[in-house]
């Protein structure tokens, strides 16, 4: 083959430079763009917060109470605030937060309501019934336990994390 076959006219010289150089400075004004978009999508979870609800140890019984507190929720840029209500008491001598949303439908379950079953957690929309414990009575809609919030105790107050699911 002849040299003259393996040249580059200064045309095709000149696009290709001009190519080259006008991409680099696109990748890099891009880049930044790029990275700003994703930053919340690929920002490491430090797992759930714990937040406190009013509630010190002393205050906690056997009879669950119902409490109302606010978490801050972080999506992207945007925070806002929600509202979370949690049943809390002793049981079995540990400290059990039951999520007070049905499973079956997601109405809310109170306490006691029920003069049949008094001493039970009842869901008026579709006569669900749970334990104590928010284990889900067998014969009714639901059909799994109430979630559970992780519990902390600090210097005597207490302190709800995020819901678990229980199968």
């Amino acid at each position: 083959m002849s040299e003259k076959n393996h040249r580059v006219s200064r045309r095709q010289f000149l696009t290709y430079t001009l190519t080259g150089v006008g991409g680099f400075m696109a990748a890099g004004m891009l880049a930044p763009m790029v990275r700003m978009a994703l930053d919340p999508a690929l920002e490491a979870s430090g797992g759930a917060e714990f937040v406190s609800v009013g509630l010190s140890e002393d205050d906690l019984s056997e009879e669950p109470q119902r409490v109302d507190f606010n978490v801050e929720i972080v999506d992207g840029w945007y925070t806002s605030e929600q509202s979370r209500s949690a049943w809390v008491f002793l049981y079995e001598g540990e400290i059990l937060a039951l999520s007070p949303t049905c499973t079956h439908l997601g109405c809310t379950v109170n306490f006691g309501t029920n003069e049949e079953y008094p001493d039970q957690f009842f869901c008026p929309c579709h006569f669900g019934r749970f334990e104590r414990d928010g284990t889900n009575i067998p014969g009714t809609p639901p059909t799994r336990p109430l979630d559970v919030y992780d519990v902390e105790v600090r210097d005597g107050m207490i302190y709800l994390g995020q819901i678990n699911q229980r199968g």
